[in-house]
């Protein structure tokens, strides 16, 4: 499966956030911010990082935006440049864009010229942002300790219809799956030969080291 890719606009507090939990579990990254000392500090932990002022419209073309799978406006500084990145990501056909705001006008704002969600940081932190972005599988995602994780996944289409014991993630994909969500009802004692069904997911158990393999699944 190949990777995602995102591009990260601004790399505060926020978007280096985002940017090096992108990278950790699996995507490539390109950050991005007009302050070189910010992007010197990221470089080691992503896959491209770039010195860029969204105005330069040259370097902007020469990004490869509309390769990328989503792409993070995190700029609130200045109005002007988020709404320029905005637009620019828009017309190079970026399939999903989510900008950062400030305040309710800039909202509206980056709606308007084509931001697909807008966010407020303050409500939404920098690793729920990203680990929404990578996979829209994950329906929630819980930190045990530093290193174990406990993810609900939905069922992927190559899952359906096989038993556990068919798919038998705990050798291919190093996870333990501690119980299944039938819609409402969460079952623990589980037969590993039942078929799985389409509405079924997953709880799961894994070391956050194993998340890019789970992801590349």
């Amino acid at each position: 499966m190949k990777k995602k890719s995102f591009a990260v606009f601004g790399l505060g507090k926020f978007g280096e956030s985002v940017a090096r939990e992108l990278a950790q579990i699996g995507a490539e990254v390109l950050a991005l911010d007009i302050d070189e000392e910010k992007v010197h500090e990221i470089a080691p932990y992503v896959t491209r990082a770039m010195k860029v002022d969204v105005c330069d419209m040259e370097t902007m073309e020469s990004l490869g935006l509309s390769n990328m799978d989503g792409v993070i406006i995190s700029i609130t500084s200045n109005l002007d440049a988020s709404i320029m990145a905005t637009i620019i990501c828009k017309e190079a056909g970026v399939p999903y864009i989510m900008a950062k705001s400030g305040e309710e006008i800039h909202s509206t704002i980056l709606k308007k010229v084509g931001a697909d969600k807008v966010i407020i940081p303050e409500k939404e932190s920098g690793l729920r942002v990203a680990r929404s972005l990578i996979s829209g599988n994950f329906k929630e995602f819980i930190e045990l300790s530093s290193t174990v994780r406990m993810i609900e996944i939905a069922a992927r289409a190559d899952w359906i219809g096989k038993t556990l014991r068919e798919l038998n993630l705990r050798k291919r994909l190093n996870i333990n799956v501690i119980g299944i969500r039938d819609k409402n009802d969460i079952v623990m004692n589980l037969d590993p030969d039942i078929p799985i069904k389409k509405e079924y997911s997953f709880i799961v158990v894994l070391d956050k080291r194993d998340l890019p393999k789970l992801m590349k699944s």
